[in-house]
């Protein structure tokens, strides 16, 4: 295994952010990989054991099978055109990606290693064959809407908690704390960003077009970059989440909602539907400190906010249960 350096000027940094909303095809690439390994299963175990029966149910496997998983390997080369660039839609993405350059299809579809039987289907795509394009934005398609628009909300709701946490981080410590705690193997020593464990050792020169950093629900531990350097830099990360309170497809909280009894703790729990340190819901909701703090604590122990603290702030985030409840007291 090797390591990823990306290297940033200030100029870099200074032009760095933060995607504003989840990609739907990051997230489609990042969730057919954890199709592919035990690796985080339990972190996503209900969504593994519901979108198996989901998959299962509309004939789908086939689909993932002959055409999903052999363009999007493991731990491999997988396609910069299955992702192509600053998406906040779905039908956007797929058509980006449905007008791709058919010389680039056919270059990137030749770096796939091992195609794992599926020489034919990824021929027709190097070929530039329009319908096997068209092909590949249906399967797509149909795999989002069984396997990822259920769970949009819980999608939402972790790169929203990510974004603001980032943006807390930068307005205390400066713009390089964008930078921090990208993943467990993430190491930033300015100017220099290390990615260890990738697949290979490799440099990244940003030269002052800067980075977006794109927070995935399904990414995990390992942050992704565009193979091809001339693309617009991007790193697709792991958004941060109480996965063991909030794993996706496992909303079922209601036997600890017990303690939360009252208008004012439900105005804490809106408060926190964008992550929010104490002394913010404080303000949102026009209470003491102290009554901010005591409301989040009992909210943290009926599992609707997770707590995490950075350095001399604490940063309250809304767990899936959470947002469930919320949206049912709409």
């Amino acid at each position: 295994m090797g390591t990823l350096s990306i290297h940033f000027t200030s100029e870099d940094v200074a032009r760095t952010r933060v995607a504003r909303r989840p990609d739907p095809l990051w997230e489609i690439v990042c969730s057919l990989h954890r199709l592919q390994t035990r690796r985080g299963y339990a972190a996503y175990e209900g969504w593994h054991r519901q979108v198996r029966l989901d998959l299962g149910r509309h004939n789908m496997t086939g689909l993932l099978r002959s055409t999903l998983l052999p363009i999007s390997p493991l731990g491999r080369y997988f396609p910069d055109f299955l992702t192509p660039g600053d998406v906040t839609t779905l039908d956007q993405g797929i058509d980006m990606l449905q007008h791709t350059d058919a010389a680039r299809v056919s270059e990137e579809i030749r770096m796939i290693p091992d195609p794992a039987g599926a020489d034919v289907w990824l021929d027709d795509l190097a070929s530039g064959r329009p319908q096997a394009m068209h092909a590949l934005g249906d399967g797509m398609r149909r795999y989002f809407e069984v396997a990822i628009a259920p769970y949009w909300t819980e999608i939402s709701g972790a790169v929203a908690d990510d974004r603001a946490l980032r943006g807390t981080m930068m307005l205390d410590h400066g713009a390089g704390h964008l930078l921090d705690d990208l993943g467990p193997r993430c190491e930033w020593n300015a100017p220099v960003l290390q990615i260890h464990g990738y697949p290979m050792d490799r440099d990244m020169h940003l030269d002052g077009r800067g980075l977006l950093l794109v927070p995935s629900y399904f990414c995990w531990q390992d942050p992704i970059a565009l193979a091809n350097p001339e693309l617009p830099p991007m790193l697709v990360y792991p958004a941060h989440r109480q996965r063991e309170a909030a794993a996706v497809g496992t909303p079922d909280g209601s036997r600890r909602l017990g303690p939360l009894i009252g208008a004012t703790r439900l105005e804490v729990l809106r408060a926190v539907s964008v992550a929010a340190t104490t002394g913010e819901i404080s303000r949102r909701v026009g209470i003491s400190p102290a009554t901010a703090s005591h409301h989040a604590t009992v909210l943290r122990e009926a599992g609707l906010i997770t707590s995490r603290r950075h350095a001399n702030l604490v940063l309250h985030q809304m767990t899936a249960i959470g947002r469930a409840l919320l949206e049912e007291s709409v």
